[in-house]
């Protein structure tokens, strides 16, 4: 994520207290309508950059002037929300490779991607579950954030009030282990479902500590299924079966795959209506997409004419790197509007939230990888929406 700096933001309403002008209630939290937002003029005049730090400017402290906290890069104050709506404002060498001038670039709101920046607005609450959609997180390069991905969207998806089922379809476990289960202590697992008869989803589901969020586990055993499946009728379908029973219990089920196009990466695209693409802004990582993307061509045509590229989603961003910029730029020459807007920056809080066995929109609430991943989860809905 770049840097950003909030324009004009105001703290939100007590309880009890109206809502300032331009500004919508929506729970108890106020949130500032996009027509004021891209009519309001900059009051951060203390903004200033430090060697990876920034100035949040977030107006109105306790006297009721400007703050000039500095916050670190990666970490809103306690107590402050993050604006992921805010304008951009990346360093000038970044800025020149996405308009002409940053006046432009201010008028059109211009993202990381070099697009002007939509505004995907927070979704209204659900009054019915189910059937759920199934989306597929793929990519056969190992180390590009498919997991980070699963857990964090389906965490943000779970807290603008969707049920969401999470299914760990790699035999190393990772998203077990992201979520504090150890998959070596499991005594059931998602291979259980798979290749035993008679086995219910509910023998196999978890609950994690995510409201409204569930976990199908995984651990090396499912590594056997790929051999076991090869005589099996219908082997491409196995998993398409066994999540068919849990469809009208969720809103998401979201399949973490594993970084191979083998049959277990087969099956969960049969099951899938949608595919993401989670990519890293690196050279080898975006050699890979083109394999994938026939991979996916090849499913459509043969055994799930119902599956779709949703999107490709630019992760480990690091806008400082002209190498990063000019990966990310190739990415949206080559898929234009299947890349997502939003863009998810390198941070320490990644790896801290799965030795903590957490996703990051509760061990750090207030960061700017929480706040990108809620900006995403805002954005799938929006698509899934738009259809």
């Amino acid at each position: 994520m770049l840097p950003v700096r909030p324009m004009g933001v105001e703290v939100p309403p007590t309880p009890g207290q109206a809502a300032p002008s331009g500004f919508e209630a929506v729970g108890s939290v106020a949130v500032r309508t996009f027509a004021t937002h891209q009519h309001m003029t900059t009051t951060a005049h203390t903004m200033k950059m430090m060697d990876g730090q920034h100035v949040n400017a977030m107006a109105g402290n306790e006297s009721g002037r400007e703050s000039t906290h500095f916050a670190d890069y990666d970490e809103v104050p306690e107590g402050h929300f993050y604006d992921p709506d805010a304008e951009y404002e990346p360093d000038p060498e970044y800025a020149a490779t996405l308009a002409p001038d940053a006046a432009r670039q201010r008028r059109e709101r211009i993202g990381p991607t070099g697009r002007p920046l939509p505004y995907f607005p927070i979704p209204g609450p659900l009054t019915d579950h189910g059937p759920a959609k199934i989306i597929a997180m793929c990519n056969q390069k190992g180390g590009v954030g498919k997991t980070t991905s699963t857990i964090n969207l389906g965490a943000a998806l779970a807290e603008y009030g969707r049920r969401v089922l999470l299914v760990d379809f790699d035999p190393q476990g990772a998203l077990s282990v992201g979520l504090g289960v150890n998959p070596m202590e499991l005594d059931l697992t998602v291979y259980n479902l798979l290749m035993e008869r008679g086995m219910s989803a509910d023998e196999v589901l978890l609950k994690t500590a995510v409201p409204n969020m569930d976990l199908l586990p995984s651990n090396i055993d499912l590594s056997a299924a790929e051999v076991q499946l090869v005589s099996e009728v219908a082997r491409e379908s196995t998993l398409q079966r066994a999540l068919k029973p849990l469809m009208q219990d969720y809103d998401y089920i979201v399949i973490d795959c594993q970084p191979s196009l083998g049959l277990l990466t087969v099956n969960a695209l049969t099951a899938a209506h949608k595919v993401i693409v989670p990519l890293e802004c690196e050279f080898f990582a975006l050699r890979g997409v083109a394999l994938l993307t026939e991979t996916i061509e090849k499913v459509q045509e043969r055994l799930n004419p119902d599956l779709e590229l949703d999107g490709i989603l630019a992760t480990m961003y690091d806008s400082r790197t002209v190498h990063s910029r000019e990966v990310l730029a190739r990415v949206v020459e080559a898929f234009d509007d299947h890349v997502y807007h939003t863009v998810i920056g390198r941070t320490v809080r990644f790896p801290e939230t799965t030795v903590a066995g957490e996703p990051i929109t509760t061990y750090a609430s207030n960061s700017v990888g929480a706040a990108a991943y809620r900006q995403l989860a805002r954005e799938v809905l929006a698509r899934c929406h738009a259809e």
